[in-house]
């Protein structure tokens, strides 16, 4: 199988709606600091092909519920370099035209499928964490530059096509300021924004700690002394959570963008945690 059902660890914190995942590749070349696929893809900032990824799919289809959307992707970027050359993620949106779908993307390359994804029931998430280009150098060395993304946003949002932001994940002190990134996402036409606070395990720790150390023992203390552990993440404060949340969600809102937070159980009301809401259901 190529499809799964989405189920992110069985977590009872997930807000999601049934949906599929699908990647059309293994590992990610962008290799943010904070990502959490190393934790369970071997060599995950390796990106390799799926050998025969698009025959296995169409064998697939008949399987498939078409009244469940179909996610790409959620472990590795169907927007990577690798796509220029071999095209995989655009030979699957042709596979399943009839299907509603989800793009989740760091990769500016999206905008180049624009006229197909116009007319599909499709949706593009963008993630842009920050607009300052050090900083999100810092936390994704592979992924384009934040302007970039901002641009795919704009170029897709004219096509017609539903775009969101996943500002994703916010580390308190480094990539909480959200003003100057919500207006931008307006003007490029962005109707919803999905956040959710860093949850770090072992290894996405040590590279965030490595990458900024002068945050290393502040983050520490807030999230092993006064944080908590949720299944094999550690999460901030609850407090710390719903603040940094909340102030996101009164700049989008008054931007006239709808907000969704993902795995933070904090009661915030929200249309969808992830934008599906966007795409008509038929």
């Amino acid at each position: 199988m190529v499809v799964y059902e989405f189920d992110p660890w069985g977590s009872e914190w997930c807000t999601c709606g049934r949906k599929y995942s699908l990647n059309p590749y293994t590992g990610c070349a962008h290799a943010c600091t904070y990502c959490y696929i190393t934790s369970y893809i071997p060599k995950g900032f390796q990106a390799r092909l799926k050998r025969g990824l698009v025959k296995r799919l169409r064998r697939q289809l008949p399987k498939l519920d078409p009244g469940v959307p179909v996610t790409i992707s959620n472990s590795s970027d169907p927007y990577q370099p690798l796509e220029r050359r071999h095209r995989q993620t655009l030979a699957c949106l042709r596979v399943l035209r009839d299907f509603r779908v989800m793009i989740v993307t760091k990769g500016a390359l999206v905008q180049r499928d624009a006229g197909v994804l116009a007319n599909m029931r499709a949706g593009v998430a963008v993630t842009i964490t920050t607009l300052d280009e050090l900083t999100a150098g810092r936390l994704e060395p592979g992924a384009p530059a934040p302007e970039e993304r901002l641009r795919a946003l704009q170029v897709l949002a004219e096509r017609g096509v539903p775009t969101i932001c996943r500002i994703d994940p916010v580390i308190p002190g480094i990539n909480d300021d959200f003003r100057e990134l919500v207006r931008e996402l307006a003007c490029a036409g962005v109707r919803h924004v999905t956040s959710s606070t860093f949850k770090p395990r072992p290894d996405s720790w040590r590279r965030v700690a490595a990458a900024f150390p002068e945050h290393r023992e502040r983050l520490r203390e807030l999230y092993f002394t006064r944080g908590t552990r949720v299944q094999n993440s550690r999460y901030l404060p609850e407090g710390v959570r719903r603040r940094l949340m909340l102030e996101l969600r009164r700049e989008c809102l008054r931007r006239g963008i709808t907000f969704g937070v993902c795995r933070e159980r904090l009661g915030i009301p929200m249309p969808s945690c992830d934008g599906m809401h966007l795409i008509p259901a038929a």
